[in-house]
């Protein structure tokens, strides 16, 4: 597996990295496997593709010095704050069932799966509660693309598709401020239904993740 080195910065300049290695990977007809991890800075909110706006209040955003952004994947809105963003891109033919939406998710997610268990943290694909439609914060939607703790979110997932290639990433948790969400999303965070890392073991470190991805470099 190519392993791109942690970095971070702007929410324009990581979602153009995302894409500018899908469309390179394409342009290469590259065989490789390719994962990175990323942070965001300043905190930034990251719209799906297809997403609406509108419950966005930017005096808010500007109020807090957060950014906007909008992914090239599906699915709602994230904040990239207090979290760790990993992005896997791999032609389809290159997993056991990549032309499967949901057997493709399966297949990447045991990658983050592993990792975690190398932490000593199982998780679990697939929420366990139903799908609320109605929320526009991406962690409070439950969907078997979720890698879970305790029946709790923890990895919430994307995926786009571009002429046989695939691009998964997702926001990993490691921690959050439950007011500042429920400001900018005008929702209800339930601690009931998502967790951290901070919350899971607190002695885990970014650098212990990124340490253990490392050794995923072929």
């Amino acid at each position: 597996m190519k392993i791109i080195p942690y970095s971070v910065n702007t929410g324009e300049i990581n979602m153009k990295i995302d894409s500018d290695l899908l469309d390179n990977a394409i342009k290469t007809n590259s065989k490789d496997r390719i994962f990175r991890l990323y942070g965001w800075e300043p905190a930034c909110i990251s719209l799906g593709k297809n997403q609406s706006d509108k419950f966005i209040d930017y005096n808010v955003l500007k109020k807090y010095n957060i950014d906007i952004v909008r992914r090239i994947t599906g699915g709602r809105a994230l904040l990239h704050d207090k979290e760790l963003t990993y992005s896997f891109i791999t032609s389809a033919e290159n997993l056991k069932n990549g032309e499967s939406v949901i057997e493709s998710y399966k297949e990447i997610s045991q990658i983050l799966i592993d990792i975690f268990n190398k932490l000593g943290i199982p998780l679990t694909l697939g929420g366990e509660s139903s799908i609320h439609t109605k929320f526009d914060y991406c962690m409070l939607i439950s969907t078997g693309a979720d890698l879970c703790y305790r029946g709790k979110k923890f990895i919430g997932s994307a995926q786009c598709r571009k002429q046989g290639y695939i691009l998964q990433h997702g926001s990993i948790l490691l921690d959050y401020n439950k007011e500042l969400l429920e400001e900018l999303f005008k929702e209800e965070v339930s601690t009931d239904s998502i967790i951290s890392l901070k919350e899971i073991n607190p002695d885990i470190t970014l650098q212990d993740i990124i340490d253990v991805v490392m050794l995923l470099q072929r």
